[in-house]
């Protein structure tokens, strides 16, 4: 489900207790996605937020460790369900790497980019005019 949900080969989530959390602009939208399991998600711009429970009032919510300002600072502790891991994922650090001129091409292919997202800080307003 979080291969599909974050449309990547895994997802890296943090967990704290629902009591403890405080959105600190707007509210998360939500995905029933199954029976049991409720998908948060940005609604201005689709980010992927949190995976909690259906009946998780009083509980602990996971959220999604990339969309915090240091992802960095957040290593994930475990790892699940391996059965359906897939199989190329053990080999992606072993795979070549764009070198400077591969990634100079690439930046002159799209030229200067204004990013939409939220950015890895506070703003005075949100979403930004377009």
């Amino acid at each position: 489900m979080c291969q599909k949900a974050f449309a990547a080969p895994f997802a890296a989530f943090a967990s704290v207790a629902v009591g403890n959390l405080v959105w600190t602009r707007g509210a998360r939208n939500t995905f029933q996605s199954s029976n049991a399991i409720a998908r948060g998600f940005c609604g201005d711009c689709g980010t992927p937020l949190t995976f909690e429970a259906a009946s998780g009032a009083g509980k602990n919510i996971a959220l999604a460790i990339c969309a915090f300002d240091d992802p960095a600072a957040l290593p994930p502790q475990q790892q699940l369900d391996l059965a359906t891991r897939i199989g190329w994922l053990d080999g992606v650090n072993d795979l070549p790497t764009r070198t400077p001129e591969e990634d100079a091409a690439q930046e002159a292919k799209y030229g200067p980019r204004t990013s939409y997202q939220h950015p890895d800080h506070d703003t005075e307003t949100w979403p930004p005019a377009r």
